[in-house]
């Protein structure tokens, strides 16, 4: 039997909510998720569910492994998935914050809306989610000023998932060479050739 198309039905979330993809530091088991879970204890997000881009977006990492969706509608790569991850319901204040960690204001991601997949499975989201649904979400995406030559400095390769393989190198920000700013270590890395 074939697989079922995903329910175009929506979610039922509060309206002062906004469903973020998260996927990469920000999903269980990585370093910024401690945001996440700030934000929930406080009842600011709710976990809804693991997640997967409904088309294929690039996904790669740059300096200090820190990985980056590229929004390049024209990418023509064998070598684009669909990107998997979690979905979360954030209030204004959880958005707030999630913009400042990724540096909206700087710069250094911009938050684009993108179609995701909720994959029926553990959450504990908004009216349980029985079947798997495609829904809009917001996701961060590396800024436009750097993502064409981050696509290029990956050598046009995208990655599926960031995992704990994809991330073993990397640099919390904490940890990394003070003195320059994060746009800095971004120019440096597409810049460099190894």
């Amino acid at each position: 039997m074939g697989r079922e198309a995903p329910s175009m039905a929506p979610m039922a979330i509060p309206s002062d909510r906004t469903l973020i993809f998260t996927y990469g530091t920000l999903k269980r088991g990585f370093s910024n998720h401690k945001l996440l879970q700030s934000l929930m204890q406080s009842n600011h997000a709710t976990f809804v569910g693991p997640a997967a881009t409904s088309s294929p977006i690039p996904l790669v990492c740059g300096p200090y492994r820190v990985p980056f969706l590229l929004n390049l509608s024209s990418c023509r790569s064998d070598e684009i998935y669909p990107v998997s991850g979690e979905l979360y319901s954030v209030s204004p204040l959880g958005l707030a914050r999630l913009d400042e960690l990724e540096g909206v204001s700087k710069g250094h991601y911009e938050r684009f809306p993108l179609k995701v997949r909720v994959i029926k499975g553990e959450g504990n989201g908004e009216e349980g989610m029985e079947t798997e649904r495609e829904v809009e979400a917001q996701g961060y995406f590396g800024h436009r000023s750097y993502a064409m030559e981050m696509w290029k400095r990956n050598g046009e390769k995208g990655l599926r998932e960031y995992t704990k393989e994809v991330a073993t190198g990397y640099v919390r920000r904490m940890d990394r060479p003070q003195g320059l700013t994060f746009l800095d270590h971004i120019r440096y890395f597409v810049e460099s050739k190894g």
